[in-house]
C-alpha cells in the first residue's frame, strides 16, 4: 500500500455569522472530501502540543509523528534544510521575513506577497551591506528568508510578524528569554547580546530597504514596500530519525510544496523536494502542476507522498474569507480530485488535513485539533458523510495525538 497526505494549510476555522454559522468547510463546495469521508475513516488531530506555539513548524512535523520535546528548533533550522544551507554546531538559524512597516505598525508580514526574484535582490543587498563573518543573511521564497547568526544563542523571545498585523513594531522587537534553560555548548552569544544584534539589524535594514530602487519603484507602483526584516523561529540543527527509519514500508517518498518550511521538514524526515513550476503558495498557485508532480511520483516507484497547499493559509492570513473559501474549493477540484481519479483501484491510502486552523476572523494560527480523513480501497467507513470541523469529531478515531495519526495511517 502506497500513502500520500494531502495538506490544505490553515484551512479548518470557525463557525461564521456571515455563512449562517458554518464553518468555511461546511459553505465550501467540497465533493471530493465529501466523498472520501463518506467512504473512508474520519477523526481529530491535535497538531500542536502542549507548550508550543501553533506554528506550521509544528503542526507539519506533528502530522509526521514527531514529538516536539525532541525535535523542536523553531522554523529556521528548517528552513536552512531546505535551501541547502548547512549549519555548523555553532550556528543559530533565524527565519528572516520581509515585511511591510508603514509609521509605526506592521502592516503586513508578506509585503503584500512579494515575488521571489524580488525578494531574492533585497536579501543579497542586505547580505553586502550588513553580513560579516558572524551574520549571513540567505534568500529563500517570496518573503520568507533565513539569517544565519554564528555563535547566537536561542534563548529570545521573538514574535511573528504574522500574529500582529497593525500592531506597533518597536515593542515587538526580540526580548533575551531570561528563563530559557536550554542551552548550546557552541553558542557564544548571550541571549541578550542576540537580541541586541538581531534588533539593531532590524533598525539598519529598515534604513537600507527604505532607499533601495525596488522598493521606490514598488511604492510608485501602489504596491507595500519590503522595508524591514523580521527574525523570528531560531534555533540549531534539529536531530530528526527519517521516515524511512519509522516505517519500512518506505523505501522512497517525497514531500511537494511552495514553502520552504515544509521542505526542510521533509529533507530531514528523508523525502525528496519535488519542484512545481507556477507553485506560489499563494492563491494562484500551480494546482494542477502539484497534483500531476504527486500522481507521477506514485506512479513512478515513491511509497509516500507528502503534497502541502499554503494557499488556505494565507487568505486567512489576510482575513479574506471569500478567497480562503475559494482556495479550499481549489483543493478540492484542482487537488484531490484528479490524484483520487488517478489513483482509483490501485492500492494508495489517501489522508486529508489542514495543519491547523487560521481563522478568518483571528487572522492567524490556533492550537484547535484539525478534522482529518483516511480513505483506501476495501476500508471499513464509519458513519460520517461529509468532511468538516463538527462532522469529524463524530468519527471511528475519535481524537489523536503525537504520533497517533502517521501510525494509523502507515499501518494501512
Amino acid at each position: 500500500m502506497k500513502h500520500i497526505i494531502i495538506v490544505g494549510d490553515g484551512m479548518a476555522d470557525w463557525h461564521n455569522e456571515e455563512l449562517g454559522g458554518k464553518t468555511l468547510l461546511q459553505a465550501a463546495n467540497t465533493p471530493y472530501m465529501d466523498m472520501l469521508a463518506k467512504n473512508g475513516r474520519t477523526g481529530m488531530l491535535k497538531t500542536i502540543q502542549d507548550g508550543f506555539h501553533p506554528g506550521s513548524e509544528v503542526a507539519n512535523s506533528s502530522i509526521l509523528g514527531y514529538d516536539q520535546e525532541k525535535v523542536y528548533e523553531g522554523r529556521g533550522p528548517l528552513e536552512a534544510a531546505s535551501i541547502g544551507v548547512e549549519l555548523a554546531p555553532d550556528d543559530m538559524a533565524i527565519r528572516c521575513n520581509l515585511i511591510c512597516i508603514e509609521g509605526e505598525n506592521i502592516k503586513n508580514h508578506s509585503c503584500g506577497h512579494l515575488d521571489t526574484e524580488e525578494g531574492k535582490v533585497l536579501i543579497e543587498y542586505l547580505q553586502e551591506n550588513l553580513g560579516n563573518e558572524r551574520v549571513h543573511f540567505y534568500s529563500g521564497v517570496q518573503y520568507r528568508h533565513l539569517l544565519v547568526i554564528k555563535g547566537g544563542n536561542k534563548n529570545i523571545l521573538c514574535t511573528p510578524p504574522h500574529d500582529v498585523p497593525g500592531q506597533t513594531w518597536r515593542p515587538l522587537l526580540v526580548k533575551a528569554d531570561n528563563n530559557s534553560t536550554a542551552c548550546n555548548e557552541a553558542t557564544e552569544l548571550t541571549p541578550w547580546q542576540t537580541a541586541d544584534l538581531i534588533n539593531n539589524l532590524t533598525i539598519k535594514s529598515q534604513e537600507l530597504l527604505a532607499k533601495h530602487p525596488l522598493n521606490i519603484k514598488r511604492i510608485m507602483q501602489g504596491k507595500d514596500p519590503a522595508n524591514s526584516i523580521w527574525a523570528w523561529a531560531g534555533g540549531y540543527r534539529p536531530h530528526m530519525t527519517t521516515l524511512q527509519e519509522r516505517f519500512p514500508q518506505i523505501k522512497k517518498g517525497s514531500v511537494i510544496t511552495a514553502v520552504d518550511l515544509i521542505r526542510g521538514i521533509g529533507t530531514l524526515a528523508g523525502l525528496t523536494c519535488i519542484d512545481v513550476e507556477g507553485a506560489t503558495g499563494l492563491y494562484d498557485t500551480n494546482y494542477e502542476g502539484k497534483a500531476e508532480a504527486a500522481i507521477k511520483a506514485l506512479d513512478e516507484g515513491d511509497d509516500f507522498v507528502y503534497l502541502h497547499i499554503e494557499a488556505s493559509d494565507e487568505a486567512g492570513h489576510d482575513g479574506n474569507l471569500e478567497l480562503k473559501i475559494k482556495t479550499i474549493e481549489a483543493l478540492d477540484s484542482r487537488i484531490i480530485g484528479p490524484v483520487c481519479e488517478a489513483v482509483n483501484g490501485k492500492d494508495v491510502a489517501i489522508a486529508v488535513l489542514p495543519d491547523h486552523p487560521t481563522p478568518v476572523h483571528h487572522r492567524t494560527h490556533t492550537s484547535a485539533p484539525v478534522p482529518f480523513l483516511i480513505y483506501a480501497p476495501n476500508i471499513a467507513p464509519d458513519s460520517v458523510q461529509q468532511y468538516d470541523e463538527d462532522a469529524c469529531k463524530n468519527g471511528c478515531y475519535g481524537l489523536l495525538e503525537k504520533d497517533e495519526f502517521i501510525k494509523t495511517l502507515m499501518s494501512i
